[in-house]
Parts: C-alpha cells; structure tokens; sequence
C-alpha cells in the first residue's frame, strides 16, 4: 500500500478522532498523516492466510490476531496499520489500536518496499513488546523474519521458494510457505518452479 501525505500536520487526538469517521485509513507519523492505498487480490491473499493460521492457531490463547483495521501505536507520535498482527494486551487503552504488538507481519509492493524495510523495521525494533517482524513478499515466494534475540539485538532469517515453511516462534506456530501463498498468482517470470 502506497502512502500519501497530506498537507498539514494535526494533533494525534485529531487524527485518532478523525480516523473513526473516516472512509479510509491514515498513518500517522510525527504530525503528519498519510493515507493509504488500497491493495491487490494477492496481497488479500497473503494477509488473509496469515490471519486465517494465525487465529486458529491462537483462538485458545490470551493472544489475538488482528489484520488491517486495528493500528499499532508504535509511539505517542507514530500509528501504523500493519498487514496482519498480533498482541496479548490484557488492558486494552482503545478498541481503534493496541499498544503492545508480539508479531506483526507487513507486505511489501514496489510502493511500499522502502518504508516496510527500512521505516518501519527501525520503528518496529523499538517497541519493547515486539519480538518478531515478518515481511513477505507478494511477486515472489520470499519471507523475511526479524527476530529479537535474548540479549535484544535482531537476527534476520530468509525463506524462499526452496524452503517448505517458517516458524513464528514468538506464537509457537509453524506456517509452511504454500499455505502463506495459497492462491496467489504469480506474474509469468517469477512463478515458482
């Protein structure tokens, strides 16, 4: 999803007011809102199987999966919509975003790859709570994984079409990559083997 700024900057209590009447979704990052383009069939693809794995996997646990309307507060001044996430938050601030995501998952388009690897995964890396930050790719078969270690730094692990599944290890789920890419068409020169 390509964003787009807006004009003016605004206050974080007028963009969260404004973001429950809205017709589309804003991000909001220091003052300044940028709206969000809509996004393809294989992107609702790819976000749906996560999310569809991901809530059955979890619908006995205190965590709970949430895919693109709900925002994550990365800071007093920062709001994103990730893809697909997931949070345990037993005090819940306000029912529009959660404050302590443990996963979040974000797919990256030509117009979005910029702010999804470096944006937003310097952001994300911030977030006290957050221990594993997935990026997957819509025109290939190709998974990031950004995991924070014991001692706090990251380890980035790469899935690609020669490997058969990734593990989630922050939710003790294991997702084999056909089932994360179940009924994505692929563009002719990028169709796995």
């Amino acid at each position: 999803m390509g964003l787009t700024k807006l004009k003016t900057k605004i206050s974080v209590e007028n963009y969260l007011e404004g973001e429950c009447i809205s017709p589309s979704k804003h991000e909001y990052i220091y003052g300044e809102v940028y709206a969000m383009a809509g996004t393809s069939d294989n992107h609702n693809r790819i976000a749906g199987n996560v999310y569809a794995n991901l809530s059955i996997h979890l619908r006995n646990s205190r965590c709970e999966p949430f895919m693109g309307d709900i925002k994550v507060r990365v800071s007093p001044d920062v709001y994103y919509y990730p893809d697909v996430f997931v949070s345990g938050e037993e005090t819940i601030e306000d029912s529009h975003f959660r404050n302590e995501p443990i996963l979040i998952v974000e797919e990256i388009s030509p117009s979005t790859e910029y702010i999804d690897r470096r944006e937003k995964l310097l952001f994300y890396q911030q977030m006290p709570s957050l221990q594993e930050y997935v990026i997957i790719e819509q025109k290939k078969i190709a998974v990031e994984i950004h995991r924070r270690q014991s001692n706090g730094s990251w380890i980035t692990y790469f899935f690609n079409h020669n490997d058969t599944e990734v593990e989630f290890q922050t939710v003790e789920m294991t997702m084999k990559l056909e089932e994360i890419y179940r009924r994505v068409k692929f563009p002719e020169q990028s169709s796995p083997q």
